[in-house]
């Protein structure tokens, strides 16, 4: 009698089943921004369109994909700057395209200042689209930096970092961090965004993880050491909530790709009119520790 019951509790599972067909749907191209305002520097902005999310990305497509000949200006109140397109070549036929001040003739163009808002528009295609940030006076700040060696694994040539922040009294004190190695590029933390809700108006030490290459396999065992002999350069970003906001969504939704118990996440952008991506200012300080061989 528990065969038959066994039997038919079997037969109604498999029963309910049911196949399905999934044919992604194929979307229109949107306008990808990404602008960049840092204190001292020159704007810089990369406009592309999007690709679907089953592309097949070759160097043709990826260079095919940024959007030439627009109209990016950026204001920040008081005087407007008609941003000029330049191309670099990365590697072999692959080219980069992006807009930033027009500096012909010795001219002097806007440079990003603490404590100023931006306005960017970008004229494309007929359409328009805006966005706005601020540059935050570098208020929340990396005193130091100071490194132990890790005894949480087997290999001792593993490095842990860490630092010696301040926070000012006060919540909205949001910040994003990079690292450089042996005089690399400067690579975002796989977390890179922090806001001050437990740490508000402390001085405080925390370990500061290395850098990673998303483009690249990352190792989760190891990533976040670093190597005696390395030289270390942190760059250290104060940043207003829209940047906050942006790469905290666009990390977790980057962490929980291909986790089925994941929820699924909307990257919240700050530019109009449906585009993706966004524009933002960084308030950069700057920190460089050698660890002994």
């Amino acid at each position: 009698m528990k065969l038959f019951y066994l039997l038919l509790f079997t037969f109604i599972i498999y029963s309910c089943e049911k196949p399905i067909t999934f044919i992604p749907e194929s979307q229109e191209p949107k306008l990808v921004v990404e602008g960049i305002i840092e204190g001292g520097e020159y704007p810089t902005v990369y406009l592309s369109r999007s690709l679907n999310f089953f592309s097949t990305i070759t160097t043709e497509e990826l260079t095919g994909s940024f959007v030439r000949n627009a109209e990016v200006t950026i204001s920040d109140g008081s005087s407007t700057e008609l941003l000029k397109e330049y191309q670099i070549r990365v590697s072999g036929d692959t080219i980069l395209y992006y807009y930033s001040i027009d500096t012909t003739n010795g001219r002097i163009g806007m440079l990003g200042a603490y404590g100023s808002t931006y306005n960017l528009t970008v004229k494309t295609d007929g359409n328009e689209y805006t966005a706005t940030t601020t540059i935050p006076f570098p208020l929340k700040t990396l005193d130091s930096l100071y490194y132990r060696y890790a005894d949480i694994t087997d290999d001792t040539t593993k490095v842990i970092l860490y630092g010696s922040f301040n926070d000012p009294p006060g919540y909205g004190n949001y910040i994003r961090y990079f690292t450089n190695v042996n005089g690399g590029v400067y690579l975002p933390g796989l977390t890179s965004v922090f806001d001050d809700q437990v740490v508000d108006g402390t001085k405080y030490n925390i370990q500061i993880e290395r850098g990673v290459d998303r483009n690249t396999e990352i190792d989760f065992e190891n990533y976040s050491y670093f190597t005696r002999g390395d030289i270390i350069s942190v760059k250290f970003c104060n940043i207003d909530k829209a940047v906050f906001d942006f790469w905290r969504t666009m990390e977790y939704s980057y962490s929980s790709i291909g986790n089925p118990f994941s929820s699924p996440t909307k990257v919240i952008g700050n530019v109009s009119n449906g585009a993706l991506g966004y524009f933002g200012g960084y308030a950069v300080q700057y920190a460089s520790i050698i660890i002994p061989e």
